[in-house]
């Protein structure tokens, strides 16, 4: 069986629709819970509403660039997979990332898939999904330590809760983006540019936003990820 049979087989599509219903109804009996316990503090309805009015306007434009990461993996992993890992946990960066390590150390790279094997992709699945689960299980027992920490910063002087917020994007910044660099090939030029790209579209796209046109703020990201792609397709042609 090859890479991309096991990838789009019956098995997996089945395993992901029983995890994504799963999530989808633990989310649906916690809203409802939410919503009666709310009720029960004195919310009205209406106020209740509004809420939920603002939450659905304010999540569904980030959410494009999730579904846009999806289709990015779907080329790559097949369908039933990448939308497992980016509806439930998982980012594109972390993914593409944890993916390309998992066939290089198989001696191949993400666009020689198709000489892979079904036991690669097991591998590739393990890979990624064990490679995050350690935050997943550590979260419950240190994030409100850290949460608290995070608060005491800002009712202290600005100026330190502003640089602790800077150095976490900053480290997190570094971890995806320093393989990148120390790809010395077309594939890593390629990434450079198009990561130098997408940093040189964000800061317009901001500089717009903070100026003039202040409700782009919300689709940055959006925008942002779909020029990057573009730019990517640009960049592969030129140096390809």
């Amino acid at each position: 069986m090859s890479f991309f049979d096991a990838a789009n087989h019956w098995l997996i599509y089945m395993m992901v629709s029983i995890g994504i219903m799963f999530v989808a109804g633990f989310s649906i009996i916690s809203m409802r819970k939410s919503w009666k316990r709310a009720l029960a503090k004195g919310w009205s309805h209406e106020k209740l509403m509004s809420l939920v009015k603002m939450t659905i306007s304010t999540t569904m434009v980030p959410s494009i660039s999730i579904v846009i990461g999806v289709f990015s993996l779907v080329a790559l992993l097949g369908i039933p997979w990448p939308w497992w890992r980016l509806s439930v946990v998982g980012s594109l960066a972390y993914e593409t990332m944890a993916a390309d390590m998992t066939v290089k150390a198989i001696g191949l790279d993400l666009s020689r898939l198709a000489e892979a094997t079904a036991k690669d992709f097991v591998l590739l699945m393990f890979v990624m999904s064990l490679g995050i689960m350690g935050g997943m299980f550590i979260s419950p027992f240190i994030t409100k330590s850290i949460h608290l920490g995070s608060m005491e910063l800002k009712t202290g002087d600005k100026r330190w809760a502003a640089l602790g917020g800077s150095i976490f994007f900053t480290v997190i910044l570094s971890v995806f983006v320093v393989p990148t660099f120390l790809n010395w090939n077309t594939s890593g030029y390629i990434q450079m540019l198009t990561f130098a790209s997408s940093v040189v579209i964000t800061v317009i796209l901001n500089r717009i936003a903070v100026g003039t046109l202040a409700f782009l703020r919300n689709f940055t990201l959006a925008i942002s990820l779909i020029l990057a792609m573009a730019s990517s397709v640009l960049w592969t042609a030129l140096l390809t």
